[in-house]
This record gives structure tokens, C-alpha cells and sequence, in this order.
């Protein structure tokens, strides 16, 4: 079946949830028409000139990339600057542009866990944490015969996870008390009279994200008119939330053959390494982009090399001081992945739907080339 752009981006935003982003980024849609036919679609890592022409050339009038078209404030459209015949080329051909940045790169399924399980890695855990979700408890008072129905409605509409548990809910009995005013039309109860009806106090936890689509979905379900409901914000956290990844190799390498392996890997044909050589190899932490703001937490985790880009002369210093020792594939070299990850994604996803619709990955060749 054909499929709107709107669908797509919202199988996209189940991988990578908008809240997820930072407020810097500018991920989502970029450029185009959410009721636009997908006939085609192009994942790349920028969206640039030689990514609009393989659009034109494969038909696709979507292109999905990793770093956003406008990541800094635009004012003027000027069609003799570079951005402004790029532009230009992309309206003239009415071509989308939806772009998941930070967003896949904070995702629990995100690019680093992505990356971290094509390497291999064992006892995959974030590093560190960069934000955490919010969450709130929902507290609701139903009669006895629709309390399965609420209770399922608010689960399936995402509330009632702790961990690795779901359909998590406490229940108590009590009696609630009112009276129906002229004008009401009570599910229980005479307009006037005093009632005191068997309740039971229902209450679950709820991420803030989706907190609007499970009160609406408890709403629906409730049979009274004016629902009493409390939402409570919570100090403790919900799920973590990092750039990188740490874990272990199955079996312990040397530095060289973990370059290599990562060479291989991110097919690139060059990266640079830093600091000290570990003997023998066993936990490292990747942060795929830029990572090495996060240089001291990998030394408190016990983390031996750390696989990012970006490395500067004094961060590599920094870490050469800790016991760091750095695999630098460059920004690109590592981020690529996500141009074969989200192809990967999409695929699988348009299988499962049944859309008629070609996924085309894009991987230019990484910026830096060796002399």
C-alpha cells in the first residue's frame, strides 16, 4: 500500500522520540509536506548536493537524514549561496526532509546501542547519564465494574512500566461521595440526592512524554461524567538516557586488533589512536559524533579505550593522564552508521506494514581521506 510521510515519521519517532532531542537540535521535519505520498525514500548522514541528486536518481521524494537541513537559525534564502540553491533544488523537485538527530543518539535503540551490538559487545549499559525521564503518577477513582477496563486502557496506552516490568498498577478500596447537579447526567446516582459509591483508588506510573495520551485513553474508558483523577510529579526518575554506550568484548584483543576490527566495521580506511596500549583489551565505551566530553566518566566505569571522534590535542592528553586510550574513526566515520541502521529500520518496518515504498541508503565516503 502507497504511504504518507506522516506515517514514516511516525514509525521514525517510535525509534527516536522528539522529546528525546536537545533543545539546541533542530530534528523532525525540516522542509515539505507531512500528506505527501512516500514513493521513494533516501537515508543519508547530511543532506547536500550529491544526496538530492542520488534522490533524483533513485526517485525518492523523502530523504531521511541524521544531521539536520537548517541546524542554525536561516534568514535569508539567497538562491546564489550554497544552502540557498540547495534549497531551491529541493522545493524545485518537491523532495521532504526529515531529519532524527540527537534524538537517535539518546534513544535506548539509538545509534550507539546500534553500534555497540555490531561490535559485538557483551553487558551493553549506557555511559553515564545524560537526562532522565520524568515521570508522574496518575491516580484515578473508578467503580468496581470498569476498573479492568481503565486499568487496561491506561496500559495500553504506555503507563504502568517499572523497569523491566509492564502492566504495573496498585489498587485500594474506599468510598467515594457526591452529588448531581441540574444538568448532570450521572452514571450512578439520582440528580440531587447525596451517593456514596464502592470505588477503588487506582494509581500508575506514567512518563510526562506520554502523559496527555493516557489520561485521554482513561477518560475514554471511564463511565462517569466528571472523572476524579490526580496527577502527582515524581522525584524519582524514569529510564536514563546517554550518548554513549560501555561493554565488553567477548574475548579480550589487543589495541591494534580493536582498531582494526573497527576499521572494518565503519568501513573506513583510517583511524587515529591515542593514549596508552592496553595488554589486552576488554571494556571500552563508544559515543558515536563527538563523545570525549564524556572522558571521565568512561575512566569511572573502569573503561580501558573509548571509540568516538572528534579527539582534540588536549582531550587526548586528558585521557592519555587517566588511562584512556582513544580509537578515532572521525565524526562521519562514525555516524555513517546511522544512514545503515535507519535503512535497516525502515525496511523491516515498510516488510511489516506493507507499504509500497523503495528504502535507498546514501553513505558518501567519510570527509577526511589519507594523503
Amino acid at each position: 500500500m502507497k504511504v504518507k510521510n506522516r506515517v514514516v515519521f511516525n514509525r521514525l519517532e517510535e525509534l527516536a522520540p522528539p522529546y528525546l532531542a536537545e533543545n539546541w537540535d533542530n530534528s523532525g521535519l525540516q522542509l515539505g509536506a507531512k500528506d505527501r505520498t512516500a514513493e521513494a525514500v533516501l537515508v543519508t548522514l547530511d543532506v547536500d548536493d550529491r544526496a538530492v541528486d542520488r534522490a533524483l536518481e533513485v526517485g525518492a521524494n523523502l530523504i531521511i537524514s541524521h544531521h539536520p537541513l537548517f541546524f542554525k537559525g536561516i534568514k535569508v534564502i539567497d538562491y546564489e549561496s550554497p544552502t540557498g540553491r540547495l534549497i531551491r533544488k529541493l522545493i524545485k523537485h518537491d523532495i521532504t526532509v526529515y531529519s532524527a538527530h540527537t534524538n537517535l543518539d539518546l534513544a535506548p535503540r539509538g545509534l550507539s546501542q546500534y553500534l555497540a551490538q555490531k561490535l559485538g559487545l557483551n553487558n551493553i549499559k549506557p555511559l553515564g547519564t545524560v537526562k532522565s525521564q520524568q515521570l508522574i503518577k496518575l491516580v484515578v477513582f473508578v467503580p468496581e465494574t470498569h476498573l479492568h477496563t481503565v486499568r487496561q486502557a491506561v496500559n495500553d496506552a504506555g503507563a504502568g512500566f517499572i523497569g523491566n516490568y509492564r502492566d504495573c498498577s496498585f489498587r485500594s478500596p474506599g468510598v467515594g461521595t457526591f452529588r448531581p447537579l441540574e444538568g448532570s447526567r450521572p452514571f450512578l446516582g439520582s440528580t440531587g440526592i447525596l451517593e456514596e459509591v464502592a470505588e477503588f483508588r487506582l494509581e500508575v506510573i506514567v512518563p510526562a512524554e506520554i502523559l496527555s495520551r493516557v489520561v485521554e485513553a482513561m477518560l475514554d474508558a471511564h463511565p462517569y461524567e466528571e472523572v476524579a483523577y490526580d496527577l502527582i510529579p515524581l522525584k524519582n526518575s524514569g529510564q536514563a538516557y546517554s550518548y554513549g554506550r560501555q561493554g565488553e568484548l567477548p574475548e579480550a584483543v589487543s589495541l591494534e586488533e580493536l582498531a582494526e576490527r573497527v576499521k572494518g566495521l565503519l568501513g573506513v580506511e583510517h583511524v587515529a589512536v591515542s593514549g596508552q596500549n592496553p595488554d589486552r583489551v576488554k571494556k571500552i565505551c563508544l559515543v558515536p559524533g563527538s563523545g570525549t566530553s564524556m572522558i571521565q566518566t568512561a575512566v569511572r566505569e573502569g573503561c580501558q579505550v573509548m571509540i568516538t571522534g572528534d579527539v582534540k590535542y588536549h582531550e587526548a592528553k586528558e585521557a592519555l593522564e587517566s588511562g584512556l586510550a582513544f580509537i578515532d574513526p572521525g565524526h562521519d566515520g562514525m555516524e555513517l552508521m546511522a544512514v545503515d541502521m535507519l535503512t535497516s529500520y525502515l525496511e523491516e518496518t515498510a516488510r511489516n506494514e506493507g507499504w509500497d515504498i523503495k528504502i535507498h541508503g546514501f553513505k558518501e565516503k567519510c570527509l577526511w581521506r589519507k594523503q
